[in-house]
């Protein structure tokens, strides 16, 4: 699993590793952990049951975007999936304040075959070290596109508009991906 993070049952090493994601977030709550018991066991149950394959899929489109660039310039970064509380109104989100950066993504938020497009959009962000979409930002995020195959984003693009680069299908409710519905 995720560091020393083992444990009995399912629902204990899930809810293990959403601490542990927590941890790691820009904020602890942005972690979704639900307050309801049974909603509680059965998130957890499914994240200690199916995480590691979900990150395994997350640490292969991460190795994608590394290959993009020459070893010497690739920087230690990991990735997690973790069930983001609404009310962050984010699908992902990469904390450059940890070493190894940290890029914690939301796969419940985005179909599965759009998650490189919400991996790539937060690598670029771990690659300059910088939250914002300056053009830094811009060039590494253009150099990810052309490199795996995605649209590359306009030239005159805005900052709102690049928030959302490269597109990518949402789903309907993000907790039915976690809640196994």
């Amino acid at each position: 699993m995720v560091g020393n993070i083992s444990a009995e049952s399912p629902y204990d090493r899930g809810l293990a590793y959403l601490h542990h994601a927590a941890s790691l977030a820009l904020e602890p709550e942005m972690v979704y952990i639900p307050d309801n018991l049974g909603d509680r066991v059965r998130l957890c149950t499914w994240v200690g049951t199916r995480i590691e394959a979900i990150n395994g899929r997350l640490e292969q489109l991460l190795h994608h975007c590394h290959q993009c660039f020459y070893p010497q310039q690739q920087r230690t970064i990991r990735i997690l999936a973790a069930p983001i509380n609404e009310k962050f109104g984010i699908d992902g989100c990469c904390n450059i304040r940890l070493l190894p950066v940290t890029i914690l993504l939301d796969v419940g938020r985005v179909e599965p075959e759009s998650w490189l497009s919400l991996v790539v959009h937060e690598y670029a962000h771990a690659h300059v070290g910088h939250p914002g979409h300056e053009q830094n930002f811009v060039q590494v995020l253009t150099h990810l596109c052309l490199g795996l195959g995605l649209p590359a984003p306009p030239s005159n693009a805005t900052d709102q508009y690049l928030r959302h680069w490269p597109h990518y299908k949402p789903t309907a409710n993000a907790l039915d991906f976690w809640m196994d519905r």
